[in-house]
């Protein structure tokens, strides 16, 4: 599933992609997608233009000029394709935007979703999340305010969208492998230098994934090759059985409150 550095990636190469562009046509193949009806949606939606791109947790917002916004969170095995109609990959799209000869292909949107609302339902629906982990004004102080009261252990506090937005079961694990921490460890057992090594480690692996284009290898454009990069650097994460790159002990996988986990029984503690 995308997380915040896949999100993220998305946003900075598609952004100045579409910004400004005119969409020219809707095509819906699958309206379980949308929160509305394809008609409804199709008519707020054609004719107008993407003025920006922003991202919140997993999440992406495209920002209409009728001041609509389309809320896209692509779940499990979602992604998305932007070119040609003879680049498109041979899968299904369940949603497509197009630019004249250009189009945005929303592709595996099963679990998926592409919404419309206005501003301030938006703003309802994502309160609900935790800080973001690499906003400035989420410092060292207010990372240990967040985590100190938790009684859960690291992996599922980490993953948990309340508590902090964008991380999912890739990056926890990377995350904690950097940091040397086990994923089972508890949060209120982890001492104050444990704490910060944590966050920083959090903030590192966030910003190298996204540096590397996350971890998802299924390229936004024909020529893409940044999108999918960080996967040959995962540390630990999908690696079950292979050595560990410090130690060479074999990375095991656990399942950690029904949650897969992997990580390094040498290097983390």
């Amino acid at each position: 599933m995308p997380e915040l550095p896949e999100m993220e990636n998305y946003k900075q190469l598609l952004g100045p992609r579409v910004a400004g562009k005119v969409i020219t046509g809707v095509d819906i193949q699958r309206e379980k997608s949308l929160n509305v009806p394809a008609p409804l949606f199709i008519r707020e939606v054609q004719g107008q233009s993407i003025t920006r791109v922003e991202r919140r947790a997993k999440h992406l917002l495209f920002h209409l000029s009728n001041a609509k916004v389309l809320l896209l969170h692509l779940m499990l095995g979602g992604w998305m394709f932007f070119g040609r109609r003879e680049e498109k990959p041979d899968r299904t799209c369940q949603v497509t935007l197009s630019f004249g000869d250009l189009h945005l292909y929303f592709i595996g949107l099963r679990l998926g979703y592409l919404h419309l609302h206005d501003p301030h339902e938006v703003d309802l629906l994502l309160q609900k999340l935790g800080p973001e982990p690499l906003e400035p004004i989420f410092t060292f102080e207010r990372f240990v305010q967040t985590m100190k009261p938790r009684r859960g252990n690291l992996k599922v506090t980490l993953v948990d969208q309340s508590i902090l937005s964008g991380i999912g079961n890739c990056y926890s694990d990377e995350i904690c492998f950097h940091a040397g921490l086990l994923p089972a460890r508890s949060v209120n057992g982890l001492n104050a230098e444990e704490l910060g090594t944590l966050y920083r480690s959090m903030r590192e692996v966030l910003l190298e994934a996204i540096r590397y284009g996350g971890y998802m290898e299924s390229p936004l454009y024909a020529g893409d090759e940044l999108t999918g990069s960080f996967d040959c650097r995962c540390r630990v994460y999908d690696r079950e059985g292979e050595p560990c790159v410090v130690c060479g002990t074999s990375i095991e996988r656990h399942e950690i409150s029904s949650k897969k986990s992997f990580s390094c029984p040498n290097c983390q503690h």
